[in-house]
């Protein structure tokens, strides 16, 4: 990751923190779960966006005597940690939601209603900043952290204007559940795709025994063994054995 995506990364990390006090204390002040669960979300964000500038930096060190193959995986590091986040406050969202479903407090949507649209705009806003199209893991566990966010601020905004036009409560607690399907998915999307790597699986696409059988073609070539294809980084195969 080049300058660019450091600067984006320290802009969106400003507007998150905006968008996560304004939700926090619209979620307080109407009593709106699912508001108090994007602002949830958003707390993760913040510290998935901290993370990955840290990652960021560390990842730029060239390779030396103690990282001979660089600090790559720092982000794939970074990258875990997001994806567990974002598992750990989906469920934090479906046991408050299954609580909300038995004792439904009166939501305030005057108040709702606002902060979730400021939400959206500042969510959109730092898509925009990101892009959409990123090679590099962490930075798509970070695309992965603001797209939940918009998913999640329309929720929030329907829940409320189905609240205000009907007087119907439990869709801020579906609209929440909603939610956190959508932050769940996503989050074992970036573990499973991290953890690929990390426990040195082939690439996608990457065979061992073809490449043995491409080698073993090579004229006076007598053997091949200890054929080993694993991944560096993200989009960094690399391949080792004995001929």
């Amino acid at each position: 990751m080049d300058d660019k995506s450091q600067k984006r990364l320290v802009l969106s990390l400003a507007v998150t923190i905006i968008i996560l006090v304004a939700e926090v204390v619209g979620g307080i002040m109407s009593h709106s779960l699912a508001l108090l669960s994007d602002a949830g979300h958003v707390l993760t964000d913040v510290f998935a966006l901290g993370l990955s500038l840290v990652a960021l930096l560390i990842m730029k060190r060239p390779s030396d005597y103690r990282a001979t193959y660089g600090y790559q995986r720092i982000g794939l590091v970074a990258a875990l940690i997001n994806g567990v986040s974002l598992v750990a406050i989906s469920i934090f969202i479906f046991v408050e939601a299954y609580n909300r479903y038995y004792s439904p407090p009166e939501i305030n949507t005057s108040v709702m209603l606002p902060i979730a649209a400021a939400g959206l705009a500042g969510n959109l806003f730092m898509a925009w900043i990101l892009g959409h199209k990123h090679d590099d893991l962490n930075m798509k566990s970070v695309w992965l952290h603001v797209l939940g966010d918009i998913i999640s601020s329309v929720g929030v905004i329907v829940a409320g204007l189905v609240i205000q036009y009907t007087g119907w409560v439990f869709a801020d607690t579906i609209a929440s559940g909603i939610v956190g399907v959508m932050i769940i998915v996503g989050g074992v999307r970036v573990i499973k795709e991290t953890l690929w790597i990390l426990l040195d699986l082939s690439p996608v696409g990457f065979n061992a025994e073809k490449y043995s059988r491409m080698i073993s073609s090579i004229p006076e070539v007598r053997d091949v063994h200890d054929v080993h294809v694993w991944s560096i980084g993200h989009g960094i195969p690399a391949i080792s054995c004995h001929v």
